[in-house]
């Protein structure tokens, strides 16, 4: 999930600590984003996937779009954030390019676990380029932790059988594919975090977003030829309902508005639930498995996940 620190609407009061309701609809949310990989997988035999990418991002745009219009949000008035937002709406394009390809190539599980490697990425970018977030040596030991996971991750991946059809190297290129992704990610949340994009609305935030990469994976799929592969099937019609509606508009409108009233490190490092909702339904309802090499890796990756989101020691703190 993009993350944005703009305000839906109306000024609200100071963020707090997450409370039992909060707490709820963060699980409530990563078990959303973690089913999200099993859907885009389940789809891909219908769609191509950056056709089904690029339908699900014109879906949610208009969504928006429309959300923008009952609520008087301005989305088109000017505010020196055009280039910014074209930025973030090409690497956010990128993201979903890694992800919707990758996941032909891997497992939605190993997807999963790859790409939610978003935040140590984040973390270095935000080091790099916006005064006032320089990573803590926590923060670091979390980073070189999920690196270790990532490296035993691929170690996994070159000792494992390739799957029937396929070549040894499809699965590390799609492994590779969702560390891309998590990149992506991590730099369009830079981009949102060190811009203009950080002073205009959550909801213009996100429009930009999945109205660029709905052109660029639109116009992808056209270039590939998918839109003559298009096999329509009930289960394609409902995932693709699921990724942009459930996933792309309000989930992503729901994390925004849950960012202006509870503190947002408190609520970033329930993000290691996600991948673990991701192997889950990838093993529940997919049938994939993994061996205890690739248990372990993920289990490092998680842990830097946490460390990289711990919330700083106040002074004097005991």
């Amino acid at each position: 999930m993009n993350t944005a620190t703009a305000a839906i609407g109306a000024p609200v009061p100071a963020r707090r600590t997450p409370d039992t309701f909060a707490i709820a609809l963060m699980v409530l949310l990563c078990a959303i984003w973690g089913l999200q990989q099993v859907a885009i997988k389940t789809t891909n035999g219908a769609l191509g996937p950056m056709f089904q990418a690029g339908l699900r991002s014109t879906i949610a745009a208009v969504l928006v779009l429309g959300w923008a219009r009952l609520r008087g949000t301005p989305l088109f008035r000017q505010d020196g954030t055009l280039a910014p937002g074209l930025l973030a709406g090409v690497l956010f394009a990128g993201e979903f390019v890694c992800i919707f390809a990758g996941l032909t190539l891997t497992s939605a599980s190993r997807m999963a676990v790859f790409l939610y490697t978003a935040p140590c990425f984040t973390a270095l970018g935000l080091h790099a380029f916006v005064a006032g977030e320089k990573m803590r040596r926590m923060q670091w030991c979390g980073v070189a932790v999920a690196f270790v996971g990532i490296a035993l991750a691929f170690a996994d991946g070159f000792a494992r059988a390739p799957a029937p059809g396929a070549s040894a190297l499809a699965g590390i290129v799609g492994d590779a594919l969702g560390v891309l992704g998590g990149v992506m990610w991590a730099a369009t949340t830079v981009v949102v975090r060190a811009t203009s994009l950080s002073h205009t609305s959550a909801s213009k935030t996100l429009f930009y977003q999945l109205a660029v990469s709905a052109v660029v994976l639109l116009a992808l799929a056209f270039i590939l030829g998918e839109e003559h592969r298009v096999h329509v099937t009930p289960l394609a019609v409902a995932s693709l309902a699921y990724q942009a509606v459930a996933v792309a508009f309000v989930s992503y409108l729901t994390w925004f508005w849950l960012l202006t009233r509870y503190m947002a490190s408190r609520l970033s490092v329930f993000s290691f639930l996600t991948p673990l909702f991701g192997v889950g339904f990838g093993v529940a309802l997919l049938g994939e498995s993994f061996s205890t090499r690739f248990v372990l890796a993920s289990g490092l990756v998680l842990a830097g996940i946490v460390l990289v989101n711990a919330p700083a020691r106040r002074a004097g703190a005991k």
